[in-house]
Order: C-alpha cells, then sequence, then structure tokens
C-alpha cells in the first residue's frame, strides 16, 4: 500500500513535466536503438557466416586444391578415391543471371554421394529419395528464400545465365546460405561450361594422411580452420562497428542521466515530503528504481523496433562492403532471433540503471534536511566535479599506459575510450576553470552575472555538453580518417592499377594456350604474367605471387621500406621476397629478416628486401620473383595477364579474345572497371559509418535541446531579478544566447584537439591493430570547419524553442517569481 502510494506521488511529476519523461525516453530509446541496430547487422552477419561454413558436411571441412586457387581435372578425385582418400569433389565459381547482371551468385556444385554418410547438406541431413531428386534430371538447384526473393524468381524456374546455360529448378531450402546456389555437381560443370573440371575435393576435418607422391606439387592440403576463416578475416570490421553503437549508446545515456538528475533535483521538497511522512529511504529508492524499470522498458522496446528499422536501412551497404571486402555473402533480410529482442530491452534496463545510479545514489546519501536545501543539491555537486577531475587523470594515465605498453586491437580500444571517457569527465572542470578566469577578468556588473549565471548552469548542461564534445570529436576523427583514407587509397589506386587490361585464364592448360597467343598480338606493349599460390603463415591465409624483372614495377609499385636503393634488382636476382605491410606486422618481420614459406619441395626461407602498402586486402600478400617460385611450385601455371595497351585498340582485342578463347567478362577486366569497383567498395565500406557518426551527433543535439527546454522551466528565478532591474525580455533573450554558445564554443575549441588525437588513434592504432596498415594523420581544415559550423548551427536550433518561450514570457510571470520571496 504505502509503496503503490509512493509510486504515485513520483509519477506525478511527470505529468507536471511532461519534457523531462520525453528526454528520458527519446534518449532511452536513441541509445537502444543504435547499439541494437548495430547488433542486429553483426548478427545476420555472423549467421550469414555459419550457415556458409556449414553448408557442406555440417561442420568445417578440410580441402585439397590446386596451389594456384585454379581449377584441376576430374580425374585426380578419380585417382584419390581409388587410393582410399574420403574425397569429395566441388566446383566453385560465380555466375551472373540474365537480368540480373548487377549481381553475382556464388555456384557451387557437389557430389551428395561421396559425402561422408550422413553428412549435412544446407545444415540438414537429407534423405535418400531428396539426393537422389538432386541429382537426376531435370535436378535441383538450392537457393535460400531471401536470394530467391531478392531475384524476383519463383520456386520451379529455371534462369539463364548471361551465358545462355539454363539451371536445374529452382528450390528453397531453410538453411541454405545467402546468395549461393547449389546443385549436382555435373550440372555445375555443364552450368559453367568446365566439363570434368573440379576447384577442390573435401575431406573430413578429422582426416590425417600424407599426400600421395604423384600429387605433391599438384594438390596442397588446407585444414579446416584454413578453409573457414570468415569470422577471423571480418572479425575487426564488426569490432569498429560494435565501437560505434557503443559510443553512440554511452551519449544516448548522457540525455538520460541529465533528465534524471534535474528530475530528482526539482522532486526534492516531495522526496522530504515523501521521507518526512515515514517513507524509508530503502522503500523511497526502491521506487525511484521500479518508476525508472518501467521508463527503460517503453524506452527500449521503442529502440528495438527501430534499431531493428535503421538495421534494415544500413544492411545493403554493409552486405556490399563484405562481399567486396572479404568474399562474405551476407543475407539481404534481417533474420533475427528472439534472444535479440529480449537482449535490446535488457540493454535500455542496464543503461537505465546505469544512467540512474549516481542521482540514486546522491539521493539516498543526503541528509533529511539537506533536501529541502536548495544550495545542497550544488553543494553535492561540487564535491562531484572534483572527484570527476581525479577520475579524469586517472582515465588519462590509463590511455598513456595503454598507449605505451598495449599492443592489440583491444590495448587499442582501451586507449580511445580511456581518451574519450578522460576528456568527457574533464570537460565539466575545464569549463568552470576558464568561466571562473573569465570571471576574475570582468569588469562590468552585468558582464559578472552572465559569466557566474554560465558557471550556474553547469551542473545542468555538463552532460549535454559532455555528449556534444564526444559527438564532435569522434565525427572529427572518423571523418579525418574516412578523408584521409579515401585520398590515400585513391592516390594508391593510380600508382599500383598501371596495366589497361587484367585477363584471368579458365584452366592452366588455357593459360599457356593465352600467353602464347597474347605474345602474338602486336597491339600490346607489355605482357606482365602473374603465377600465384595460397598458402597459410602462422594461421594467417596468405597469397604468393610470382613476378618477372619489370621496370613497371619500379616505376608503379611505392615501398614503404627497402633494404636499399635497389630493392627490385635483389628481387629479381636474389633469394628474397616483398611483404604487404598488414602481413609483416602480423608476422612481426622486419627488413633484413628471413621468412620460412612452406612448399611441396621443403622449406624456403626467402630474405625480406621490401614493405609495401596494401590496402582493402585481408588476406597475406607476398611477392617473389616468378623463377624462385616455380624451381618450388613447378606445376603452376599463370593465373593473370596484366597488358599495357592503347586504349583504342582493347574493343578490337576484346573482340578477338572472346572469339578465340570464349572467357566470361569476370575473366577479363579493364582499369576503369576496376578502379570503379575499388572505389564504390570503398564508399560502401564506410557508408554504416558515416551514418552512425551523423546520427550520434544528431543524438547529441538532442542532448543538448532537452537540457535547455528542461533547464527553462526554472530559469526564471535567476532571470525575474535582472528584469526587474531593467533589462528587456529581448536582452535576457540574447544573454541566453551568449551564454549558451559561450559553453558551445569552448566545447567546440576542447573538441577539435580531441578529434585529431582520436583520428591519429584510428590512423596509427585502430587501423594498424584491426587491418594492419597504418594511414598518414591528415587534417583537412574546411572539413573542419563546416563540422564546427554545424555543431553552432546545432547548438542554436537546440536553443530556439527555449529561448522563444523566454521571449514570450509575460511580465506577470516574471513578477510571480517574486511571490514567495520574504
Amino acid at each position: 500500500m504505502i509503496l503503490r502510494q509512493t509510486l504515485k506521488a513520483l509519477l506525478s511529476h511527470w505529468r507536471q513535466h511532461p519534457v523531462q519523461f520525453f528526454s528520458v525516453l527519446t534518449g532511452l530509446w536513441l541509445a537502444t536503438s543504435l547499439l541494437t541496430g548495430v547488433q542486429a547487422l553483426n548478427s545476420q552477419a555472423r549467421d550469414s557466416y555459419a550457415r556458409a561454413s556449414q553448408l557442406i558436411g555440417g561442420e568445417p571441412q578440410a580441402s585439397l586444391s590446386a596451389p594456384g586457387g585454379g581449377t584441376f581435372t576430374q580425374q585426380w578425385f578419380v585417382d584419390l578415391r581409388r587410393q582410399g582418400w574420403p574425397v569429395s569433389p566441388v566446383l566453385q565459381a560465380r555466375v551472373t543471371l540474365q537480368g540480373h547482371e548487377d549481381r553475382r551468385l556464388q555456384l557451387m556444385g557437389i557430389d551428395p554421394v561421396s559425402l561422408p554418410p550422413g553428412a549435412a547438406v544446407a545444415g540438414q541431413a537429407r534423405e535418400m529419395a531428396e539426393v537422389v531428386e538432386f541429382f537426376t534430371e531435370p535436378g535441383r538447384t538450392w537457393i535460400a528464400a531471401q536470394t530467391l526473393q531478392a531475384l524476383g524468381l519463383n520456386e520451379g524456374d529455371r534462369p539463364r545465365t548471361v551465358d545462355g546455360q539454363s539451371l536445374p529448378p529452382l528450390l528453397i531450402q531453410a538453411d541454405m546460405a545467402p546468395g549461393v546456389l547449389l546443385m549436382d555437381i555435373g550440372f555445375a560443370q555443364q552450368v559453367l561450361g568446365r566439363p570434368d573440371q573440379l576447384s577442390r575435393l573435401l575431406l573430413p576435418a578429422t582426416f590425417t594422411a600424407p599426400l600421395p607422391d604423384a600429387f605433391n606439387g599438384r594438390l596442397q592440403f588446407k585444414h579446416a580452420d584454413e578453409e573457414n576463416n570468415l569470422s577471423r578475416l571480418t572479425e575487426s570490421f564488426h569490432l569498429n562497428l560494435d565501437a560505434l553503437g557503443v559510443l553512440s549508446f554511452v551519449v544516448g545515456l548522457f540525455i538520460v542521466h541529465a533528465a534524471i538528475g534535474l528530475a530528482l533535483e526539482q522532486r526534492r521538497g516531495l522526496l522530504r515530503t515523501l521521507r518526512a511522512c515515514g517513507v524509508s529511504a530503502r522503500l523511497l529508492v526502491t521506487s525511484l528504481v521500479l518508476e525508472l524499470g518501467a521508463l527503460a522498458l517503453l524506452g527500449g522496446i521503442a529502440g528495438v523496433l527501430s534499431g531493428y528499422w535503421l538495421a534494415s536501412l544500413l544492411l545493403p551497404d554493409v552486405a556490399a562492403s563484405l562481399r567486396g571486402l572479404y568474399g562474405a555473402e551476407v543475407a539481404g533480410h534481417l533474420n533475427l532471433s528472439p534472444w535479440w529482442w529480449l537482449s535490446g530491452v535488457g540493454l535500455s534496463l542496464l543503461g537505465a540503471l546505469l544512467a540512474g545510479a549516481g542521482s540514486l545514489l546522491r539521493a539516498a546519501r543526503l541528509p533529511l534536511l539537506a533536501l529541502a536545501n536548495p544550495q545542497a543539491w550544488h553543494q553535492a555537486h561540487a564535491r562531484w566535479l572534483r572527484r570527476q577531475g581525479w577520475v579524469a587523470t586517472l582515465a588519462g594515465l590509463l590511455a598513456v599506459t595503454a598507449l605505451i605498453w598495449g599492443d592489440s586491437l583491444a590495448s587499442g580500444f582501451v586507449l580511445m575510450t580511456a581518451l574519450l571517457l578522460g576528456a568527457a569527465l574533464a570537460l565539466p572542470v575545464l569549463l568552470n576553470g576558464a568561466l571562473k578566469l573569465l570571471l576574475r577578468r570582468s569588469r562590468s556588473v552585468l558582464g559578472q552575472w552572465f559569466l557566474a549565471d554560465c558557471r550556474q548552469q553547469l551542473p545542468t548542461l555538463s552532460l549535454a555538453l559532455m555528449a556534444l564534445l564526444l559527438a564532435l570529436a569522434a565525427n572529427i576523427g572518423a571523418g579525418s580518417m574516412t578523408t584521409g583514407f579515401r585520398q590515400t587509397f585513391s592516390d594508391w589506386l593510380e600508382q599500383r592499377l598501371t596495366a589497361e587490361l587484367y585477363i584471368s585464364p579458365q584452366t592452366p592448360a588455357q593459360a599457356g594456350e593465352l600467353h602464347a597467343w597474347l605474345k602474338e598480338q602486336p597491339a600490346i606493349t607489355t605482357i606482365l604474367p602473374n603465377w600465384q599460390v595460397s598458402i597459410t603463415l602462422q594461421g594467417w591465409p596468405t597469397d604468393i605471387y610470382g613476378i618477372i624483372d619489370h621496370s613497371a614495377y619500379r616505376q608503379h609499385w611505392p615501398l614503404l621500406e627497402s633494404v636499399s636503393d635497389q630493392p627490385w634488382e635483389q628481387l629479381a636476382a636474389g633469394d628474397t621476397l616483398m611483404l604487404s605491410e598488414q602481413l609483416a606486422r602480423r608476422l612481426k618481420v622486419n627488413i633484413g629478416d628471413r621468412l620460412t614459406l612452406p612448399t611441396p619441395q621443403g622449406p624456403w626461407t626467402p630474405r625480406l628486401v621490401g614493405i609495401y602498402a596494401d590496402y582493402g586486402n585481408p588476406k597475406g600478400h607476398v611477392l617473389v620473383n616468378a623463377d624462385h617460385l616455380l624451381r618450388h611450385w613447378p606445376q603452376l601455371t599463370p593465373n593473370r595477364f596484366n597488358l599495357r595497351i592503347e586504349p583504342s585498340a582493347i574493343p578490337a582485342l576484346l573482340t578477338a579474345l572472346q572469339a578465340r578463347f570464349s572467357l566470361d567478362d569476370s575473366r577479363i577486366v579493364d582499369q576503369a572497371r576496376l578502379k570503379g569497383w575499388s572505389t564504390q567498395v570503398f564508399e560502401r565500406t564506410f557508408a554504416a559509418t558515416a551514418a552512425l557518426n551523423s546520427l550520434t551527433l544528431a543524438v547529441a543535439g538532442v542532448a543538448l535541446f532537452i537540457s535547455l527546454l528542461t533547464q527553462s522551466q526554472s530559469r526564471l528565478g535567476q532571470l525575474a531579478p535582472l528584469w526587474a532591474l531593467g533589462v528587456t525580455r529581448r536582452q535576457l533573450m540574447l544573454l541566453n544566447l551568449g551564454q549558451t554558445w559561450l559553453l558551445a564554443l569552448l566545447t567546440l575549441v576542447l573538441a577539435l584537439p580531441l578529434g585529431i588525437a582520436l583520428a591519429w588513434c584510428l590512423d596509427a592504432v585502430i587501423n594498424v591493430q584491426a587491418f594492419g596498415w597504418r594511414l598518414p594523420l591528415r587534417v583537412f581544415p574546411w572539413q573542419l570547419a563546416q563540422l564546427l559550423g554545424l555543431a553552432m548551427l546545432a547548438t542554436l536550433l537546440a536553443s530556439a524553442w527555449p529561448l522563444y518561450a523566454l521571449y514570450r514570457t509575460q511580465p506577470a510571470d516574471l513578477l510571480r517569481t517574486f511571490a514567495h520571496e520574504d
């Protein structure tokens, strides 16, 4: 009975102050929305990875594949089966359907009969009748429901590829990975035009046996953990999204914290009355917690619903980024478990508890009589401010410690978190000190009031200003990193992509014919063949590329570090190699070190003579001389030819090339198309980052607006004496605007160095630990000016309605503030 009456009394405050009620709901809604939206994106992507890794066999599989990554003859499968190896063939390639030229699907052909008994296909063990239907005429093409819907097709349809080949009838399978077409390998060979060709041979994950001598150098063994490394490759991408989501969550909680603190301060009289009527401190705090929980439940439900909507908007860009960067297919529609919905509401409850804990603790600790004292809360805030300064100092020390001794992505995020947290906590202390210093220098009475009243507003506005500081710093840091990366990436592409055409043969046999034919074409000025072999170095997938000694590499392949003035000559003549920057960091090797490479002929230990940038490549990248590579992998054939040719001669060459070799479009790439694709992947990669940054700044603007609006209701007591002394309402409005702008401007001044420091952390720490490459720090003054102008405009808009309400205040309302003066 007492609890119910106490709750009714506390809830009556929200009827009188609906703005504060909606500010708490808004904070919880925005915080939960942004974080749950990011979680939805990551959850959908990881679910797609899991389905892809369990597409065949129900668990990760080991495999045998050609060293260069190309196809090989089906006879090798027959030979290994006869020798007792439990191999199962797979043919895998990208296809494009007629009418859907803008999307490439992954076609996979399998032999369900040779799979281990009871093995799952597309996540389920199949009945014999279903398997027979799969490989007998006309066959079946298994497809995920969301992929079928995205293509606008129906079950039973037989779409054609751009080469005119019909697929077996489409059939939806519940646990299929998105973007994949699964069919019997016989039909796949027909559709792809690759008779008797295979991409790899699957083996049980537990199978171990030495490869027969006849296949040494022809096939290489890959363990199960090497075959299914999408989760590892994309971990950093998702971790960065998580970091942005957490930052937005924290900024949203500032709104909640400010509104709850103001509500408790305004209810100090009510709290005193309830305590005087016999309500214990424990019951009072319990009632406040229940009230906060109900608000969190409402905000959490709204936040989860809008988080789902936000994730739906960002999913296409995130899916395109993962597809372009890592070759990972992610479903285009959200399919989330009930646990995600419940966890979103739980986050809102946790956030409300964190945001309100400080205010509840201060309310519980203040003496009964102090609750009625208007100065008690300000005295408590002064003590809290001193403690806040010490916590900010400790956060700064933690950031320095992480910078000096940290050597992981986790320590990088500790550095950023401590830097942002320390700066945010130090902001009210620094603002208070700056205003105090200005107050000492002020000589006019109105000026002293102006500055003193600014200090008086700090307890109310500090959290909103902290949110503004964090949002601005995040925008400056991420904007500087993104724009700098775009410029660096564009310059790098201009240097690296120098050939006009890039041709990839379909089979090793075709590579030799193609190379001989290209040499006979007079229009081609330079042919740069590339040999490729895939290996694993210290558990990380790595591609070794063999290149010839040519001046094109000296002119257009910039090196970050080299052993001497002539590294390319050493690469051509000596037993040497060059590494990508990210692989060198991962392996922790330096110029001059020797690196052990596993080969069919035994370990190979060339010396490192150069390190180069390789932006956007999640795998390791190694350059060696082609002659040296072929000594260890003598069966390799070129997998790509880079051609220098006059642009005017390209159409005629392509016509002759298609007539002679029937290469599909995916194996002929021109420079403009490759640059356009690379730039598109880059832009879509940072689309989600830009959207979340903009939303974070918008949340900070909402926080400032709500703080100013809630504060305006209690400001008449400070403004009425000035009006009584002759200051007009228009002057009062301008003074209030000046105070808001002064606090915002001081916050912006502090946000600039913090944002640049954050950009440095992203360029030199986070990027290095997450992706392996370091970017130069670039500051763009015009971008900073635009952002600061936008922040000042947001401040003006946030203060517009409270100022307008003040301008419309009637003299009677101002006089009424003196009614209870003694």
